[in-house]
């Protein structure tokens, strides 16, 4: 197996270099989430907020050798509860990141996306996963591969935004965004073709911003140089694709898990859209992809820190 490159290692380094992140862990009450949080904290990454049960995170804690020295814990009896109270101390503006603990992940975005007490913006809310893939020279972006399931032209413009948003935000430079479909030719036989079509007319009439656009373009030649020259396709972003959109969640999410299964791609995760980035982690996710996560996020919250601190 092609070993893996320090895309991560770099990512957790500059994670570093600004003041650890104060983020909001909704349920930590599984060893994974709690170590997770944890280790995050010793990387100096975050600085984490614990709200779940008390007793049963420090219970938890002593179990498992887990040190809580130090660390904030906030009350809540329950994990509906420890997402209501997470969201709501974000509101107050007591955090600059919310991450996911050991409960489901609907049940914390049904807080995050409540109309009345959530955390939305004029941005639809979607997930982009920061893929390390062993052989391939570039960091990739997939999105949307876990939030919205089939999105409309207007949805797609904001996940496009999002992702734009991120890669600039965490330093990456100009991204090149691929609009994918199963073909690089436009055809009403299939919308995603025509929807890549009007995504790139809109970055030229300066409705998405930020990035270079391309699409439809197939995945082989969105990422592969000698794929897009065999098809006669130039352009800077053919073959050379850094941020991957997807037609819908089943592609994406299908994508994502190929890479990681098949070419054993680490696959870190963040939900951009809401008031602050939400580090969104599973169980199966490895110590250096939890640490990833946490660093794209803190990166992200240090470049938002220093952006709202210039004069207007």
């Amino acid at each position: 197996m092609v070993e893996k490159t320090d895309k991560y290692e770099r990512l957790i380094a500059a994670g570093r270099d600004g003041a650890p992140a104060v983020t909001i862990v909704a349920h930590p009450c599984d060893e994974t989430s709690l170590r997770g949080a944890m280790e995050a904290a010793t990387e100096q990454l975050i600085d984490p907020v614990l709200v779940g049960p008390e007793l049963r995170i420090r219970s938890l804690a002593a179990e498992h050798g887990i040190d809580l020295e130090g660390r904030r814990i906030v009350d809540a009896p329950h994990s509906h509860a420890a997402a209501a109270q997470a969201v709501a101390l974000i509101r107050e503006g007591r955090g600059e990141l919310l991450m996911k603990g050991s409960l489901h992940t609907d049940e914390l975005m049904k807080e995050v996306t409540s109309s009345a007490t959530g955390l939305r913006t004029e941005r639809r809310i979607s997930h982009v996963f920061i893929m390390d893939v062993p052989g391939h020279a570039e960091t990739l972006f997939i999105t949307d591969a876990a939030i919205n399931i089939f999105p409309d032209l207007d949805t797609k413009r904001d996940i496009v935004q999002n992702a734009i948003d991120l890669w600039v935000g965490i330093g990456m430079g100009t991204p090149k965004v691929a609009i994918l479909s199963a073909v690089e030719t436009v055809t009403k036989k299939i919308p995603s073709t025509i929807e890549a079509a009007a995504l790139c007319k809109m970055a030229e009439r300066g409705q998405i911003t930020g990035g270079l656009l391309d699409g439809p373009l197939a995945f082989d030649n969105a990422i592969d140089p000698e794929a897009a020259q065999i098809k006669g396709i130039g352009g800077p972003v053919a073959g050379h694709g850094q941020i991957l959109v997807v037609p819908d969640l089943e592609a994406g999410n299908m994508l994502a898990k190929n890479l990681t299964f098949l070419a054993h791609a680490d696959a870190a995760g963040i939900v951009l859209g809401a008031r602050v980035p939400i580090i969104l982690t599973s169980r199966a996710d490895s110590v250096r992809t939890r640490l990833a996560s946490c660093a794209v996020a803190a990166i992200y919250a240090n470049a938002r820190r220093g952006a709202a601190a210039l004069p207007a």
